[in-house]
């Protein structure tokens, strides 16, 4: 959130493990409600695919209004994938900004911001 704060945008961010259970949630409290749940829906989709959920929409989109269909996950932008010692751990998703390039932009920032914190909980 501070991440895109930074960056004059108001969003949701939510983090999932690799079971796409919800770790973490914050909304800023400017951004909408509905952040939050998109948020989520991009998380999943980043771990339905361990790959971030942009690439994962270019990649399918073959299939992409199908994969809309199943319920938690959204294919858009803004959703990227948590990495930890060669494994993927989980993905965070961020909503609220103008465009889903923007919030996956903020997602990279914060994770390599906390990319030595992350990497020690791991160990």
């Amino acid at each position: 959130i501070m991440a895109c704060r930074k960056d004059g945008y108001h969003v949701g961010a939510v983090v999932v493990d690799r079971h796409a259970l919800t770790r973490a949630a914050l909304r800023d409290d400017l951004a909408a409600r509905f952040t939050l749940e998109i948020a989520e829906r991009k998380a999943n989709s980043a771990v339905f695919g361990w790959i971030d959920s942009g690439q994962f929409r270019e990649v399918r989109s073959d299939i992409r209004q199908e994969l809309n269909h199943i319920s938690g996950i959204i294919m858009i932008e803004g959703g990227v994938k948590i990495v930890s010692g060669g494994f993927n751990i989980g993905a965070v998703g961020v909503s609220g900004a103008p465009g889903g390039d923007k919030d996956a932009a903020c997602a990279i920032k914060a994770l390599e911001k906390l990319s030595e914190r992350i990497e020690f909980a791991i160990e």
